[in-house]
């Protein structure tokens, strides 16, 4: 009997977490490693899951449980900064018309569904632990744990995001770059009559909008032209992105209210990242946020990193020959999906970061989101 094939994913985000529980069905060893000693299950305020993420989400066998947390719904508003709803569209169904076209969600929520799946697929979980690249060859990865254990894989999955370590370790000098933009973002109740994504433009923020994502909750944000974090005092959050959020009506006023606590209040540039050419070295692969990643004008940021899970998933089932080629395979499949979402998401902002007027948005975002609706 041939010895049993080991897989090492390093980042418990959803990328991480997503590919772990579709290789164990499979049968294969994964251990999963993750720097947060809390597995991240209590950060992030909200998260907007559009179909084609539903869809990844239902092959990991956890749809039931999102779609209990959620809050569903299939339309977009458009507004005047004073609350006028000036146009409402409906939104693509990219999962297939029997998933809801958008799902919001408390992030946390979200995660500690994916934790449980994770630990009821019988995977390995070692939390507060990295791990670093010691050498590999054509057979295998050896790896050094921070503990001072070590370890021999047949494969390394990076997903272990944005900042990605491993990304570096293996000589990919791609780092992402911010966009010129900024966001503002916070939990909160959820106004009575608030059932969709509303979105403002104009006024003192590029964008003002909201999700529910619950029958009682929401997260809010605002957008803005990104300053030097250093010069934001933590302490001042709540009140920068209360002084942004007064000036729009409709249901901000009552959103507002709740903009108190700056512990609660997230403030994150817009950041673009897409590596290039490849996205393995050997037997050390990328996916999510480790190999791209957007700002959120499109909300695909999660659904992308779910689907490079799942592609990735069944070209490691599918094959006996864990190769090159094999890899290779899965960026060209990949790469031509993500690159129109990385530069459609990143266009849309820079329209609105040179005031350009004219601007085809409904013509890139149908384009893009129908693209979507095809198997990833």
């Amino acid at each position: 009997m041939s010895r049993a094939r080991t897989i090492l994913v390093i980042g418990g985000g959803a990328a991480g977490n997503a590919v772990t529980i579709l290789l164990r069905r499979a049968g294969l060893a994964v251990d999963l490693i993750e720097a947060r000693d809390d597995w991240n299950a209590t950060a992030g305020s909200g998260i907007t899951l559009q179909g084609n993420a539903l869809r990844v989400l239902r092959e990991l066998g956890v749809w039931e449980q999102v779609e209990a947390s959620g809050f569903g719904f299939g339309s977009v508003g458009i507004t005047a900064p004073d609350g006028t709803v000036l146009h409402v569209q409906d939104d693509l169904r990219t999962g297939g018309d029997d998933l809801p076209a958008t799902v919001g969600m408390q992030r946390p929520r979200l995660q500690r569904i994916l934790i449980e799946a994770v630990r009821a697929s019988g995977a390995v979980v070692r939390l507060g632990t990295t791990a670093d690249i010691v050498d590999q060859d054509a057979d295998g990865v050896s790896v050094r744990f921070d503990d001072g254990s070590e370890g021999r894989y047949d494969l390394v999955i990076a997903a272990d995001g944005l900042g990605s370590a491993t990304r570096a370790a293996i000589g990919i000098a791609d780092r992402p770059e911010p966009t010129g933009m900024a966001i503002w973002r916070i939990a909160a109740p959820r106004p009575a009559g608030l059932t969709r994504t509303d979105l403002a433009y104009g006024g003192p923020a590029y964008i003002a909008g909201y999700c529910p994502t619950s029958d009682s909750t929401l997260y809010a944000y605002v957008v803005e032209a990104h300053r030097d974090r250093a010069a934001i005092p933590a302490g001042s959050h709540a009140d920068e992105m209360r002084r942004l959020a007064s000036a729009y009506g409709g249901f901000w006023p009552e959103i507002t209210e709740h903009i108190t606590d700056p512990a609660q209040v997230n403030y994150t540039w817009f950041e673009r990242l897409l590596v290039e050419g490849s996205w393995h070295r050997g037997r050390v692969v990328l996916i999510g946020d480790a190999a791209h990643c957007c700002p959120p004008t499109l909300a695909q940021g999660a659904a992308l990193s779910l689907e490079d899970a799942w592609v990735l998933a069944q070209s490691l089932t599918g094959s006996d020959t864990w190769d090159d080629a094999l890899f290779q395979a899965y960026y060209e499949r990949r790469i031509a999906r993500v690159r129109p979402v990385v530069e459609a998401s990143v266009q849309l902002g820079q329209w609105q970061l040179d005031g350009v007027r004219d601007a085809d948005v409904p013509g890139l975002m149908a384009r893009t989101m129908t693209m979507l609706r095809e198997l990833p």
